[in-house]
């Protein structure tokens, strides 16, 4: 199948021949069509695998075969991060390079005259996050009466970072008769629900399992006990001291932390995560594309909307409490069909975490027995029955709140 096959116009494809994009993926094979055709989709597939061009190419293309000349907003797309908004607006250019459609990307944590200046002069496609769109909106600077197309990209973080009633507002500001797309790597039921709230008879599209990883990504995991974890990551670094590796942790806090311990032991790492600048976090992800910086430490801000080609490592120095992020974390490498390596380190208190995932992926994460820094078996066990205890605490707390009756007034 070629991008020709699936009706693709020729400036479209000149723009994807120029990138080396000869081949559609799964994904873009099957929504691609779809989407030309006019209907509303659900879109499900692992990170990595062209999501973002299963929409874009159809959009740009509708967008050029129905053109006008007022430069009206007529494609909305929101994403959760300023870093899957630039992730987005980036690939919309590239692929907009023949057609010339006007775009812009906006997001908060920047001063907003310049993102003004250019919605006075006019666009035709704003990629936003939902923040910075109803700020503006409600200046009078966004005139969404005209929206043909709606995208919600990564919608089940978007209800995850509590967007739901922002999302609801826009969804009022926009036409009724629309066409909307939804795409996300997972699809829980969280966003099945809202889906019927947005989408028009839509077709679905899943081009692997909801929720699985890559086959491009070998993953493994250590058990170390949590106060030799630092040791154990050491290790690793040096075992291959040249690659680029993106290091995961559940704080900001932790996150800095982590990249001071680094560099004090001289391994080149910056920080990135929610409360540095925009300026801050785009210089630190330059600087680690550009492998300047060896290491970035991040939160999972991070685990949507950093595309870097040919990152092969990923580290989860902590195992993220909600098993979905998981797969969005190791997506960062492994992407295009590159090979990549994901690797865990979980101690005592996160083998309930371990198991969760498991269980969304399908399977047990492989160990690495050679391990210099290897859990005690002791400690292992006194984890389990702690994680065990604690699980039964929190059903008994919920059995409670249901039995119990309100009072009378």
């Amino acid at each position: 199948m070629t991008f020709e096959e699936l009706g693709v116009i020729p400036e479209i494809q000149e723009a994807l021949e120029n990138r080396g994009y000869d081949t559609p993926t799964p994904i873009q094979e099957k929504a691609i069509p779809s989407i030309l055709e006019g209907h509303d989709l659900q879109g499900s597939a692992q990170t990595g695998t062209g999501k973002t061009a299963a929409f874009c190419i159809p959009i740009i293309q509708l967008l050029k075969k129905n053109s006008n000349n007022g430069h009206k907003i007529r494609a909305l797309i929101l994403t959760p991060t300023r870093e899957l908004a630039l992730q987005v607006a980036n690939n919309f250019s590239l692929y907009n390079q023949k057609t010339k459609l006007k775009q812009l990307v906006i997001f908060g944590g920047i001063p907003h005259d310049k993102q003004i200046k250019r919605l006075k002069q006019g666009v035709e496609v704003l990629i936003a996050t939902p923040g910075r769109l109803m700020d503006l909106h409600q200046q009078g600077y966004v005139d969404l009466k005209h929206i043909e197309t709606f995208v919600l990209d990564e919608a089940d973080k978007m209800l995850d970072m509590g967007f739901i009633n922002d999302i609801k507002k826009i969804v009022k500001l926009i036409p009724k008769k629309r066409q909307t797309l939804l795409f996300s790597a997972t699809m829980p039921p969280s966003i099945q629900e809202i889906s019927k709230s947005l989408l028009h008879k839509p077709l679905k599209v899943e081009v692997t399992p909801v929720s699985s990883t890559a086959d491009t990504i070998d993953q493994f995991i250590y058990y170390v006990d949590k106060r030799n974890k630092k040791q154990l990551l050491f290790e690793i670094l040096d075992d291959d001291k040249k690659d680029s590796v993106l290091i995961f942790m559940r704080t900001k806090r932790g996150a800095n932390h982590l990249a001071k311990t680094l560099n004090e032991n001289r391994v080149k790492a910056e920080a990135i995560h929610g409360n540095k600048s925009q300026t801050a976090r785009q210089r630190a992800l330059e600087n680690f594309k550009k492998k300047k910086t060896r290491i970035l430490v991040a939160t999972d801000i991070a685990a949507r909307g950093i595309d870097i080609s040919q990152l092969k490592y990923v580290i989860n120095f902590e195992i993220p409490e909600v098993a979905e992020t998981y797969v969005h974390r190791i997506g960062r490498s492994g992407r295009a069909g590159e090979e990549g390596i994901a690797i865990s380190l979980a101690d005592g208190t996160e083998l309930q975490d371990v198991k969760s995932i498991e269980k969304l992926i399908g399977h047990k994460i492989p160990e690495i027995k050679e391990n210099p820094f290897p859990m005690q078996e002791k400690d292992k066990d006194i984890a389990q029955r702690d994680a065990k205890r604690k699980k039964q605490i929190k059903r008994s707390r919920q059995g409670n709140r249901r039995k119990k009756k309100p009072e009378s007034k």
